[in-house]
């Protein structure tokens, strides 16, 4: 008996086929999605060869190594950057990687604005400079059943926020991707989802220390197929949450709209917490995939995040807020 290994499996296998057929009903493109990528993407040789921050590829210097990290194992590079969601370039999961090839990160500026004493335009390149870089190896769950582990560089979104001075009245903290259309082929077409692509955190969630602003992947720049130059990670949650190619950060004293929940309120809740209790109403969430492994593992609450985020939720009803 020959056991594929992970890159060689097709997305509607990896994913529960039900889970990822139904949950691209909403779609309308999706039935004109074309045969994936080969890909040809390999784990790139870390070389000291830059002081500085470069394009896509390039060595990312004075990283940190964070106590927050988990002991797992890190999943390939190749399988990071050839299987993920990106909705504005296709609803296919190997097909990003191709079609973010050119995508320009630079020049790049993120505004921020709403309830702050100091809006402002930041350059991305002193965005990273905020706060030292750390590698954070975090957990990824995805809502539709599949996981990873993935050593992330970037820093706390706390710092971010501290530079904002937000308002003692700002209780939410809403982000909104890239409107480019000329570049992310989805964008041009109706029926996807609503562009451009908007998420949000409460402000006691974006200030834990366990919710960073990715701007690197494996000690390099982060490629353009994971949400470069900046992406949310947030790894309590699923891995929708994770808002791409950032470029406004607001603050505001309600709760923000979320892509997935204006899509499907009844599916995907503003919270979003990894909850092996809580099934999502088409399919289990009580068990993943995890890429690289042939067999399914329990999912853990709060993505095995429980003992740092749980006190956050406390009284909450994890069954309804979700």
């Amino acid at each position: 008996m020959t056991i594929k290994k992970p890159s060689d499996i097709p997305s509607s296998e990896i994913t529960p086929k039900s889970t990822y057929l139904t949950r691209r009903k909403f779609i309308a493109g999706a039935a004109a999605a074309g045969a994936a990528l080969a890909g040809g993407f390999y784990l790139r040789d870390h070389l000291d060869t830059a002081t500085t921050v470069h394009a896509e590829g390039q060595k990312l210097s004075g990283i940190v190594k964070s106590k927050l990290s988990t002991s797992e194992t890190p999943t390939s590079f190749k399988d990071i950057t050839n299987y993920n969601n990106y909705y504005e370039f296709s609803t296919d999961k190997y097909e990003p990687n191709g079609l973010s090839k050119n995508f320009r990160t630079r020049p790049w500026t993120v505004a921020i604005d709403g309830m702050v004493k100091k809006p402002k335009k930041l350059d991305i390149d002193a965005i990273m400079k905020l706060a030292p870089l750390e590698e954070r190896i975090y957990r990824h769950r995805c809502v539709e059943g599949w996981s990873m582990v993935i050593p992330w560089v970037g820093f706390p979104l706390s710092a971010l926020i501290k530079a904002a001075d937000p308002l003692p009245s700002a209780k939410f903290v809403a982000f909104q991707t890239v409107l480019a259309p000329d570049q992310m082929p989805n964008q041009k077409r109706s029926g996807v989802l609503d562009w451009p692509y908007v998420e949000g955190l409460r402000m006691d969630e974006a200030m834990h220390p366990l919710a960073i602003m990715a701007v690197g992947l494996y000690d390099e720049v982060l490629p353009n197929v994971d949400g470069a130059p900046l992406r949310l990670v947030v790894p309590w949650k699923y891995g929708f949450k994770g808002i791409k190619a950032i470029v406004k950060i607001s603050f505001t004293d309600s709760m923000p709209p979320t892509t997935w929940n204006k899509m499907a309120p009844d599916e995907y809740g503003f919270y979003s917490n990894v909850n092996p209790q809580k099934d999502h109403p088409r399919w289990s969430q009580a068990s993943e995939r995890r890429i690289g492994e042939f067999r399914k593992r329990p999912t853990l609450m709060f993505n095995g995040y429980a003992d740092q985020v749980a006190s956050l939720y406390s009284g909450m009803d994890l069954q309804k807020n979700y």
